[in-house]
């Protein structure tokens, strides 16, 4: 919380939520510095592995579906999205040497980047409420269970998750139903009837699901899907729609990634375009 130094514990292992956005970096790294890539295997900090570690043993079916059973009703407040906003903006982290920015500004810097390219206005929105799910920190959630590489559950996991090995102290390795290439789920049935990783994510995509275009939808929901959108791995499960919609989330990823370095923005002064962008296609308030 504000004023408060977020320190790495046995179920938070990350400094902040920022550093697995640097290892995201430092696996993708802008296609100009592709040279620069490092063995992330080897080199990643401990906080990283440890995090990737909690990830891949506590994501199952199981818990998935208990998730969406308390999150999806969406019951925890009635807010707007600038309040949301503002609600996340509490999430901060003064033990963070690199970054003196505030959540706002890392998500207006995101939605100036996609803006300055003259993307539709629905565009310009996406990028300014992608991370919004980070709110189910503040609602006690461990970090394993917020960021992070998002994968299909209740099917075998793919080798082009990071860290795949992890994935051995998973109660569901164990299970044979689920380690099939498409488990549970029939072949090709589409992304929308798959259980993903339990994240910010999913839990935003459920929240502005009336409110998008299936666009941004997509962007939200599948932002985090690098097995996917990076690796090409799950095209089992996959329809023909599935793949024009990663298309979209390939094309947003740029943005997601490569925005921070850049001018922190004047929220002020930008404060009143994106709160007209916002009554654009949201209600004053909306259920969380």
């Amino acid at each position: 919380m504000s004023g408060q130094p977020r320190k790495p514990s046995e179920t938070n292992p990350l400094a902040d939520l920022d550093e697995w956005e640097d290892f995201l970096l430092e696996r993708y790294p802008e296609p100009e510095k592709a040279d620069a890539f490092r063995d992330y295997g080897d080199n990643v900090r401990p906080g990283v592995r440890e995090f990737y570690r909690l990830n891949h043993t506590h994501q199952t079916f199981e818990f998935v579906r208990a998730k969406e059973d308390e999150f999806l009703g969406k019951s925890r407040r009635k807010m707007g999205i600038w309040e949301a906003m503002e609600f996340l903006n509490t999430l901060v982290d003064d033990s963070d040497p690199d970054t003196e920015l505030t959540q706002i500004e890392h998500l207006m810097q995101t939605a100036e980047a996609v803006r300055a390219d003259g993307h539709p206005r629905w565009f310009v929105l996406t990028g300014l409420i992608h991370d919004l799910g980070k709110i189910l920190c503040l609602w006690g959630e461990p970090q394993w269970a917020v960021v992070g590489d998002t994968f299909p559950v209740g099917c075998r996991y793919s080798d082009k998750i990071v860290f795949h090995d992890y994935f051995d102290a998973n109660p569901d390795s164990k299970n044979p139903e689920y380690q099939t290439p498409t488990g549970v789920y029939e072949p090709n049935c589409g992304l929308d009837k798959i259980h993903m990783s339990w994240g910010h994510d999913e839990y935003l995509y459920h929240v502005v699901k009336d409110y998008l275009p299936d666009e941004a939808l997509a962007m939200i929901r599948y932002h985090s899907f690098y097995p996917a959108h990076r690796e090409g791995a799950y095209a089992e499960l996959m329809n023909q729609d599935d793949q024009r919609k990663l298309a979209w989330v390939r094309k947003f990823n740029p943005y997601d990634l490569y925005s921070k370095g850049e001018e922190p923005p004047d929220v002020a002064k930008l404060k009143p375009f994106y709160q007209e962008l916002i009554a654009e296609y949201f209600p004053a308030q909306i259920d969380w």
